[in-house]
């Protein structure tokens, strides 16, 4: 078979150079619940976020199978607890389990304290290696003083029952303790995979659940199936711009490959162009949750709007939404570069920000689409509003060099008549039955336009012999659709005979709008 399929007359090939990433690094895990946050360590990789936690290990000796860790202190004449044949068996961070055989996981601080001030010269304690323990149950070694542990925000019961532990605070146990015993367990605190987050269709999240308020310097990876990193915060500013970057960026270099995945199975006239999540702000209701994510994609002559990414040919026949890519305007609404300064080179001339919308978030963009209905969006990135847009430029310039023409019934003084928009001829009217043309003119002759928002529409058109211009007055059961064809047609020909001149949206604007 043999399919028309135009390609466009000059490089649309807009996507950046995407260098894939790979880093490692310390951060929080942050629970909005409790609002504690203790130390993770995250690996990227090409295909996965994997998500380490820190814990005790038993490397060698008899107790290799169990966490748990029994050690015998003696109380010393000066000092407190001394830790002569225990050293290397506790580490910063471990938790009291047991004080002497009793249990002490539900106890109070101050039952604790008690408990360890009566305990005698003797004192056998059960720990566990326990991140989110609460904090004053939590060991430290050496003498008081500021924790360097993240998530500790009260005193150990050892240092307020008069009691420390004197000895080695390392995380690993010496390579030769004093007098060892065969078979003695050795521990070791190691960074352990706790959670790999598949970044095949996944997507990110710098705000509060359906909210406009953003975290600070904290952002949320969520899986295809649903999984979710937690919410991942950072210390400075800067780190969590990085590893947004850098996550963002894996994210959408598999996009690509699953994009060519799927175009191998479509014609040429039916190939993905772009597609990615986003936010849609919920409209018309008063809800809890004004946002909802939404999986868009330009495929073919089409732009579709989906609840979940289509992963076979038979899930794009299921998206919500569906519509021509020759009857949608797309637009720029806000966009803040505040925090992104090296994005400016990646924008041209031409941008549009409407400051008007009731939508709080930056890089935010519309859809217009037909009956007069618009679907607003935002993004995670400005770079990700940049392709977008292009994106959009892009089919539609395909779908309008593919379809070469669109024809629509209207009506003008009780009149059937045909209107039809070419990409070679320009506009032409004629009568439905009789197929008489009553006017035709070039792009380069509509001069300006103007609509009662309803169903009428006039088009201002310069006679080339007079220079006079001509008003004709139509009538469209659907005039947002007529109206987004023509910018449609005039945007792809204005980017046809100057390539050069990318904004070619803006000048569509300029021909219908000038009046």
């Amino acid at each position: 078979l043999k399919h028309n399929c135009p390609a466009p007359p000059f490089n649309w090939d807009f996507e950046l150079h995407i260098v894939v990433s790979t880093k490692t690094g310390i951060a929080l895990l942050y629970d909005e619940g409790s609002e504690n946050a203790f130390d993770i360590r995250l690996k990227l990789t090409k295909e996965v976020l994997t998500i380490q936690k820190q814990d005790v290990v038993c490397v060698s000796g008899s107790n290799h199978s169990t966490n748990h860790r029994t050690v015998t202190l003696h109380r010393q004449p000066v000092g407190g607890l001394g830790l002569t044949d225990q050293t290397g068996m506790l580490f910063i961070g471990d938790a009291v389990i047991q004080v002497n055989g009793i249990n002490v996981e539900n106890a109070t601080h101050e039952e604790v304290v008690h408990l360890l001030r009566n305990a005698g010269d003797e004192v056998t304690i059960t720990v566990q290696y326990l991140r989110e323990a609460p904090s004053f149950l939590k060991l430290p070694l050496g003498s008081p003083g500021p924790s360097s542990d993240h998530s500790s925000g009260a005193s150990s019961p050892l240092f307020d029952s008069g009691l420390h532990l004197n000895g080695n605070s390392s995380n690993t146990a010496p390579s030769s303790p004093s007098s060892p015993i065969a078979n003695e367990p050795k521990y070791e605190k190691r960074w352990l995979d706790t959670l790999s987050v598949p970044l095949s269709m996944a997507r990110i999240s710098r705000y509060k659940a359906g909210t406009d308020k953003l975290r600070s310097n904290a952002f949320e990876v969520l899986a295809l199936d649903g999984v979710s990193t937690g919410i991942i915060q950072f210390y400075t500013s800067q780190e969590s711009a990085d590893w947004l970057r850098a996550v963002s960026t894996n994210i959408g270099d598999l996009t690509l490959q699953n994009m060519k995945m799927a175009n191998k199975c479509c014609s040429p006239c039916d190939q993905v162009v772009h597609m990615g999540w986003v936010n849609e702000r919920i409209q018309g209701i008063d809800s809890s949750q004004p946002y909802k994510y939404k999986f868009l994609a330009l495929k073919g002559s089409s732009f579709y709007i989906f609840s979940t990414p289509p992963v076979s040919t038979l899930d794009w026949v299921r998206a919500e939404k569906i519509y021509n890519l020759c009857e949608v305007l797309f637009k720029v609404h806000k966009l803040w570069l505040a925090d992104d300064c090296w994005l400016q080179a990646n924008f041209y001339l031409g941008l549009h920000q409407d400051y008007d919308l009731e939508d709080q978030r930056p890089y935010c963009f519309s859809v217009m689409v037909g009956q007069g209905k618009s679907h607003f969006f935002n993004v995670e990135l400005g770079s990700e509003l940049a392709v977008w847009e292009k994106s959009f430029q892009r089919a539609i310039f395909m779908e309008v060099q593919r379809t070469g023409s669109k024809t629509y019934m209207c009506s003008w003084q009780g009149e059937a008549l045909c209107f039809t928009v070419d990409f070679a001829l320009g506009f032409t009217c004629f009568d439905s039955k009789t197929k008489n043309v009553l006017w035709r003119f070039k792009f380069s002759q509509l001069k300006g336009s103007s609509d009662d928002g309803k169903t009428r529409v006039k088009l201002l058109f310069q006679n080339l012999d007079t220079k006079q211009i001509e008003m004709k007055e139509l009538e469209f059961q659907d005039l947002t659709a007529i109206l987004h064809c023509i910018h449609s047609f005039i945007a792809a020909k204005v980017a046809s005979v100057d390539p050069m001149f990318i904004d070619s949206q803006s000048i569509a604007r300029r021909y219908m709008y000038s009046n």
